[in-house]
């Protein structure tokens, strides 16, 4: 077995091509802020679930240490070098945005640059729309800890007196996430002013505590990270929703992870701080700037000229979808595929809604991961439902930090008279799947939508995902075998058009990697293109390697983790890896492979990874039409042929861009928008 790059620095890896964006001085400015946010936010998330993972295995570090190749402790340390290298370029990027931000007069502004009209207008701000979401802890009656928010940040008080009447005090403030971390202050001579939340605090805290008699203050931020991985209870006297409920309830109080703290915080402060909040020696305390929380910069606002953010991208037309035309009649007549976001979301719901009102149509299924806050899709289903559709809905309660609003959504669709099929302890359904029912000429007919992404109208427009629209009835009729699969899943049927997880799709690739080394050796055509946000199986990507040294050529597109690491002298120069890191989340998971001249095309919803192999309902279904095969095409090769935001993962995974040399700039993501633009 061939040595590859662990998953979590590769993961790291990805989150500084987030942070390259945020570097790269071609993007416009306020969206180098946002790709700070997103880096922070993905940072968070890592350290709440992998790192807290990693931390459980090292409490068990010397049972295992037999079993494994590699010391969860050395890993961890490994993370923490990297983190602390990317926490230096992060700190340097934010100062130097900054300082760019004041040539265009865009100013951040902290509590003692104020004048006196910003000082008066500040406060009135503060009683008006601050002051009452604001309740205060003193530290010393803190007795639930675990009360506290995880991934807030708090702002840790210093009350003195000035006159030595008081002794001095300490208290903790939250600083409120239901309004905007930016607070706009009036503009001035064609210069415009903002302020950070936390410093608008810091400038009133006399109007939190003076009546207390203390009069100087100081503030310092704190901000916790706990675990968030669920403990499920297995209680078999409650239903899987109440134990889901349950254990959500518990994350609140899980154990930290990471501690970050003002470093110009005095000693006693911090030391009162660890012992109060229960943080010790073995969680990752760090000391950095003034501010936390960098993930709220993904709402900076918008101020200053155009130019400082990306200009919009209006959602294009389908060519084949005419307004005022029946969906379902169209697909009827030819496959269609969707392309988020460069065209419009909207169509799902568009096909929804006509889909309640058709008197043909006898049935509707369909498959949820991640829902929108407000979700037109689930409305459109609701109205189905009372149209007298028989509606059927699979909601993925298990959904990592969607939990919550999808039990909510859960209960919501049943009242409506939907029928919700149960989530399956242990697997998590992440197919993104749409069934159409109709009644034509006597006879039952399929319509199917399987997509690479949500059917989320929010996400949609950053996530940049592919849909089939398809009344191909050998794959329709296997997306409702699939919804049956859900109800009763220990009695898989045999797929001839879709290949599933967790029942075929690994070794369904296998013979396609198979294939191809064997035309290889042949002396035939042998490629394939690998689209796909992680490759982590190891058996997938020792086959990809096999093929590589049998002479099929191989590009991958990954944008985030990829443990493969080519070696050319071991016979793999084949195999091409680049990521793109550009203005929209790139998602959408595609697979071609050269099949001797005729090529197979498939979408799907599945990373190549354990989880979605082995422990995840998946569907990976084949592209038949000819003309959507060449639109496929050629998006890939606008992709493979990117230098502009493509970096090479192929040496050292060291995230270096693609130069463009004596070609001409290929920016795959602009040059995409204008495949589209054509019709």
């Amino acid at each position: 077995m061939k040595e590859l790059i662990n998953r979590e620095v590769s993961w790291l890896h990805f989150n500084e091509r987030v942070l390259q964006e945020a570097m790269d001085e071609k993007n416009p400015i306020i969206e180098r802020l946002r790709f700070l946010g997103i880096f922070s936010n993905n940072r968070d998330e890592f350290f709440r679930v992998r790192v807290a993972t990693i931390k459980r295995l090292i409490q068990f570090e010397n049972e295992e240490k037999h079993k494994r190749k590699e010391k969860p402790s050395k890993v961890l340390n490994e993370i923490l070098s990297i983190v602390e290298d990317q926490e230096v370029k992060f700190t340097a990027t934010f100062g130097n945005i900054i300082n760019d931000l004041k040539k265009h007069d865009i100013y951040l502004l902290n509590e003692h640059q104020l004048d006196e009209e910003q000082g008066d207008f500040v406060q009135k701000y503060f009683y008006n729309e601050v002051r009452p979401l604001l309740f205060p802890i003193m530290l010393k009656n803190l007795a639930q800890p675990d009360s506290l928010r995880d991934n807030s940040i708090y702002l840790a008080a210093v009350l003195s007196s000035s006159k030595g009447e008081k002794d001095e005090d300490y208290a903790l403030i939250m600083v409120p996430d239901t309004i905007s971390r930016f607070v706009r202050l009036p503009s001035k001579n064609g210069r415009k002013y903002l302020m950070f939340l936390d410093d608008v605090l810091r400038f009133c805290m006399f109007e939190l505590f003076g009546w207390m008699g203390y009069d100087s203050f100081k503030a310092y931020t704190i901000k916790f990270t706990r675990d968030a991985e669920l403990d499920i209870d297995h209680d078999v006297s409650k239903s899987f929703m109440e134990l889901m409920s349950e254990s959500i309830k518990r994350r609140k109080q899980g154990s930290p992870v990471r501690f970050v703290y003002d470093k110009k915080m005095p000693e006693i402060l911090h030391r009162r701080l660890l012992k109060k909040l229960k943080i010790t020696k073995t969680d990752n305390i760090r000391g950095g700037g003034r501010y936390h929380n960098f993930k709220d910069f993904m709402s900076f606002p918008n101020v200053g000229e155009k130019n400082l953010v990306y200009q919009k991208s209006v959602p294009l037309k389908h060519r084949d979808i005419s307004q005022n035309t029946s969906i379902i009649e169209t697909v009827k007549k030819k496959d269609i595929l969707l392309h988020y976001p460069y065209q419009s979301f909207q169509y799902i719901v568009d096909l929804l809604r006509e889909a309640s009102l058709d008197p043909k149509v006898r049935a509707i299924k369909m498959t949820f991961y991640r829902a929108a806050r407000n979700s037109n899709v689930i409305n459109a289903l609701i109205n189905a439902a009372r149209n007298g559709k028989n509606v059927t809905v699979f909601l993925e309660i298990q959904a990592r930090f969607d939990e919550k609003a999808n039990i909510y959504w859960s209960r919501k669709l049943k009242e409506e008279g939907v029928k919700i099929i149960k989530t399956l302890p242990g697997f998590k359904v992440h197919s993104k799947l749409l069934l159409i029912r109709r009644k034509e000429s006597g006879k039952n007919s399929y319509y199917a939508n399987i997509s690479t992404g949500n059917f989320n109208e929010s996400t949609a427009k950053v996530y940049a995902d592919d849909s089939l629209l398809t009344a191909h009835q050998g794959i329709a009729n296997e997306v409702n075998m699939l919804f049956h699969l859900f109800e009763s899943p220990y009695n898989p049927p045999k797929f001839k058009h879709l290949m599933v997880a967790p029942y075929y799709m690994r070794n369904s690739f296998n013979k396609l990697l198979n294939t191809e080394i064997r035309n290889a050796r042949a002396g035939k055509e042998a490629w394939a293109i690998l689209k796909l946000n992680n490759l982590v199986d190891v058996k997938i990507t020792n086959k990809i390697s096999a093929a590589a040294k049998a002479g099929v050529k191989i590009d991958i597109i990954c944008r985030g983790i990829c443990v493969l690491k080519p070696e050319p002298d071991g016979g793999e120069q084949n195999i091409r890896i680049i990521s793109i890191v550009d203005k929209f989340l790139e998602h959408s998971r595609i697979f071609v492979f050269a099949n001797e001249g005729k090529p197979k095309y498939y979408l799907s919803s599945a990373d190549w990874m354990v989880r979605n192999f082995d422990h995840r309902f998946e569907c990976a279904a084949p592209v038949y039409d000819a003309g959507l095969q060449s639109e496929i095409m050629e998006m890939l090769i606008i992709q493979i042929n990117d230098n502009q935001k493509a970096r090479l993962l192929n040496s050292d995974n060291n995230n270096e861009y693609v130069t463009k040399g004596s070609s001409e700039a290929v920016r795959s993501q602009t040059e995409i928008y204008k495949l589209f633009s054509r019709g």
